[in-house]
């Protein structure tokens, strides 16, 4: 009896990860949207939209770096839940 309780309180717990890696990515996903956002603009304003140009906005840089942080998390977050990421290069 006690084995078929802590069975079901694993699947409980897996569940409840499950659920929550779930929201992070979905978290994860809106600030990606949001920075990728907020490098177009900067590319805008500066107009400058070439990496290797001395002129590109550190601002827009230093998001480059942050969302390719966050696209690295969410892909590996992905895995762990068993789904095929669409952060990864194809």
């Amino acid at each position: 009896m006690a084995k078929s309780y802590f069975v079901e309180t694993l699947r409980a717990t897996a569940a409840t990860h499950g659920l929550q890696i779930g929201a992070l990515i979905g978290n994860l996903s809106r600030t990606f949207e949001l920075l990728t956002v907020d490098i177009e603009h900067e590319e805008t304003q500066a107009g400058v939209r070439d990496l290797s140009d001395p002129a590109y906005p550190v601002l827009a840089r230093s998001m480059r770096v942050r969302r390719d942080n966050i696209r690295t998390t969410i892909a590996a977050l992905e895995v762990r839940l068993g789904r095929r990421s669409m952060y990864t290069a194809a």
